[in-house]
């Protein structure tokens, strides 16, 4: 109920009004995330979130996003492929 109220007040706001908040916050979120990336701090996430809400108002942040999912997708795949592999310890020499 509240969530509709919002997203509807939301909507009702000029074009331009919402598209430079959507950049504000979204870019402020990614270039955050990047910073992130090299001082200690959730930089992945941040560039995701900020992504997500780029991705609202601009079509480029939303095929990256769309690219990002799938890549990670495919990455995760592949972590548990390689974590349910046991590895076979070594033969071990008579002495």
């Amino acid at each position: 109920m509240i969530k509709e109220r919002i997203w509807e007040s939301w909507r009702r706001l000029p074009h331009p009004i919402r598209w430079v908040t959507v950049a504000c916050v979204g870019g402020t979120l990614v270039i955050a995330g990047v910073v992130f990336m090299v001082l200690p701090g959730p930089g992945i996430p941040l560039i995701i979130i900020g992504l997500a809400i780029l991705a609202t108002e601009f079509a480029w942040a939303e095929r990256t996003l769309s690219q990002v999912k799938v890549r990670s997708s495919a990455m995760a795949t592949k972590a548990k492929g390689k974590l349910g592999r046991k590895k076979t310890a070594p033969p071990t020499q008579p002495d």
